[in-house]
């Protein structure tokens, strides 16, 4: 019984100690008023949903994950050229003079041939068109524009020429929205992570 007492006496004084839930701070909801009331307001991050892709037919399914596949191959190519063309820009125009500007180029260009040289040659012409357009989505310039604002016109025109061979054009324009929708949907897939 004595014990009991004892548990009981040192139960009962270890309550005040004992740490419960404690409001840390009150939230308090944006509102709205509206009509003589307030609602409770909040933003939500936007979640895309894609319906399930439907096919005509085996083959049109077999082309659609084809040009999956090699859009994920050159999208981060894309990405990786937008970022390094806002980072050599401010270097091209803080040079002093056109010959300074040449000789940067040059020095670029070849880090970049060193770097990317070997993977992007790997790339198959299909590939290749898709990144011509991808750049021109991701930087919002043709890759034409490009080559002729850093190398010159002769060099753009040379290019092209040889873009034109293989069947490709460098002053093709990104159209999300009519020709290239597939390529916009695959993309949007991308980076809401759901391939």
């Amino acid at each position: 019984m004595k014990q009991f007492l004892i548990l009981s006496i040192l139960m009962l004084s270890s309550v005040g100690f004992a740490c419960g839930q404690q409001p840390d701070s009150l939230h308090y909801l944006e509102a709205i008023e509206g009509d003589g009331d307030t609602l409770p307001h909040l933003e939500l991050d936007e979640i895309p949903v894609f319906p399930r892709p439907e096919f005509e037919n085996r083959r049109t399914e077999k082309r659609y994950y084809r040009l999956e596949k090699k859009v994920k191959k050159v999208y981060p190519y894309a990405q990786k050229a937008a970022e390094l063309l806002m980072k050599y820009e401010d270097e091209y125009l803080a040079a002093e003079s056109e010959r300074e500007r040449k000789k940067y180029v040059k020095q670029v260009e070849k880090e970049l041939f060193d770097q990317y040289g070997p993977e992007l040659k790997k790339l198959s012409i299909s590939e290749g068109r898709i990144l011509i357009k991808l750049i021109d989505r991701e930087t919002g310039h043709t890759s034409y524009e490009l080559i002729k604002d850093l190398k010159g016109g002769v060099m753009a025109f040379f290019w092209q020429g040889v873009a034109r061979i293989f069947g490709n054009d460098l002053k093709e324009e990104y159209d999300p929205v009519i020709e290239d929708m597939l390529i916009e949907q695959i993309i949007l897939r991308i980076e809401a992570g759901m391939i």
